[in-house]
């Protein structure tokens, strides 16, 4: 049965859809908050905070309402609220951030940082993220799609579903908590299925997966784009054919999310036999953030009216430490505030009990009056050793430039800021399997950053006076990645590394030479 057609069957509308399309983006905002509130007033962290006080300002109009949060309830980071608060819900106490006990902490993916963050995931937030998806796959009706496309499965590499007991809660990767929930009537379209889904072992996984690839007849794929590249490599030398569409004829989108897909989609598209759509997701552990809504855009839509309250802080000095850390009287900015191509680094207020918490993530907007957004890197995901303020955004973008002019697939790179003399330098590792001059690649990424940021071409003749480029063979990062126990799922390799992560990076290079 087509998904489009059991969606319609089971009642599920495009409702939502049509109130945020149909809705000033503060409105939404408002009624969101004030939904959060209520909600969790009678929690510790309610009383604690008064929102019951909070709550009499919405009927003053304007910015009371907010003024007043903004005023009771301060800005989080992960370290700030797990002391403070989930801590408590994790031991097992009842209503501390949001009504009721927690059952699931969703251990966050990432990049390869060692610790673990426990982010809640409550039975609110597990619906939330079910009717965001929902609203994703029909959006796809929006796309030049055949219909017999609708009835194709999904297959969808995420971490392994399998859940570890502790105690009163189960803790495991947020794709694992959502398959626990997963609706009866989506379980049809879902691949590689719940067994193979719960292995825990990767090199198992993509093994059974690559065994079993030509019994689907898969139309949507999800994933990370270096865990699935690999998976996609496996099969097609496993079956000894010359791309996957002679596996599954009828793929024809890629869902992706958690990383910018420009640096692996010269190699991606490679294994394909025609061309597909791309669509990007922005879902986190701590909720469904955005979406692309509409083809052929490189931007996503936040949803408004889902769960989550935002606020936004303009990404400079003035709010935020050198180190990345906000500050604790950052100036924050409500939707309605904002402007379009500036940066800003979001916070959330959700149905999981996250309270102002700083996520990490830097956006810009791209389209007020739609809400549509890019993510330009993270908080702690960018050099700025001497105010070249280098971007994630930036560093993808000269990648892919000189990946385009050198005619050399890089799919994975590193940069860090390094001492040079008594002024800095920037010393970038570099991944690829083609031969490429160092020199020459290096020359090239200099001038492509010079291009795309001013503040990193002044720099450059003043107090960041050198960059580094070693290449490497991608396997390195990969066993870096299994190593560090993350492998596959939702991990990333980092794309700056702080100097802890350098130097355990560099004595792995030493040590497997």
């Amino acid at each position: 049965m087509a998904i489009l057609g059991t969606l319609l069957k089971k009642g599920i509308k495009l409702r939502e859809s049509l109130e945020q399309e149909y809705s000033a983006p503060m409105e939404l905002q408002k009624l969101e908050l004030k939904k959060l509130l209520i909600e969790a007033n009678g929690t510790e962290f309610g009383k604690y905070y008064n929102f019951s006080e909070i709550l009499t300002f919405f009927r003053r109009g304007n910015r009371h309402f907010y003024n007043r949060f903004r005023e009771h309830v301060p800005i989080h980071d992960y370290n700030k609220i797990y002391k403070e608060w989930w801590h408590l819900a994790q031991k097992g106490a009842k209503n501390v951030c949001w009504p009721g006990r927690i059952k699931y902490f969703a251990l966050s993916s990432g990049t390869s940082e060692a610790s673990s963050k426990y982010i809640p995931v409550t039975k609110e937030m597990t619906k939330a993220i079910q009717r965001t998806s929902i609203r994703q796959i029909l959006s796809l009706s929006k796309y030049d799609l055949p219909d017999e496309f609708f009835g194709k499965g999904i297959l969808m590499i995420g971490g392994s579903t399998h859940l570890n007991r502790r105690g009163h809660y189960f803790e495991g990767d947020l794709s694992g908590i959502q398959a626990a929930r997963l609706p009866f009537w989506f379980q049809h379209f879902y691949k590689p299925g719940k067994k193979i889904a719960r292995t825990r072992d990767w090199e198992r996984k993509l093994k059974e997966i690559t065994e079993n690839a030509r019994q689907w007849d898969i139309g949507i794929i999800v994933g990370v784009p270096a865990w699935l590249q690999i998976l996609l490599e496996r099969i097609i030398d496993h079956h000894q054919v010359k791309h996957i569409h002679e596996i599954w004829p009828n793929l024809q989108v890629y869902v992706h999310g958690g990383v910018s897909l420009d640096p692996y989609r010269k190699s991606f598209e490679k294994l394909l036999g025609h061309p597909i759509e791309y669509i990007e997701t922005y879902l986190a552990s701590e909720g469904f953030i955005a979406y692309q809504a509409l083809p052929k855009r490189k931007s996503m839509r936040l949803v408004l009216n889902n769960g989550i309250f935002y606020e936004f802080v303009p990404f400079n000095e003035k709010n935020f430490l050198p180190t990345g850390e906000i500050k604790p009287d950052a100036e924050t900015l409500l939707i309605e505030e904002v402007q379009e191509g500036a940066e800003y680094a979001l916070l959330l207020s959700t149905c999981a009990g996250a309270w102002r918490y700083l996520i990490g993530d830097i956006i810009k907007f791209t389209s007020l009056e739609e809400s549509e957004i890019v993510i330009t890197g993270r908080t702690k995901h960018f050099l700025s050793l001497c105010g070249e303020h280098l971007s994630v955004d930036n560093m993808n973008k000269a990648i892919e430039l000189v990946s385009t002019e050198l005619n050399v697939e890089i799919n994975e790179f590193t940069v860090s800021g390094i001492p040079h003399g008594t002024l800095f330098a920037h010393h970038w590792y570099v991944g690829t399997d083609h031969q490429v001059d160092a020199s020459k690649l290096r020359d090239r990424l200099d001038f492509y950053l010079k291009d795309l940021n001013d503040d990193y071409a002044v720099e450059r003749t003043a107090a960041l006076r050198e960059v580094v480029v070693d290449v490497l063979p991608l396997e390195k990062f990969y066993e870096w990645m299994r190593i560090k126990g993350k492998q596959g799922g939702q991990n990333k390799f980092p794309r700056v590394m702080n100097k802890t992560q350098l130097e355990e990076w560099k004595k792995f290079l030493a040590n497997s030479n």
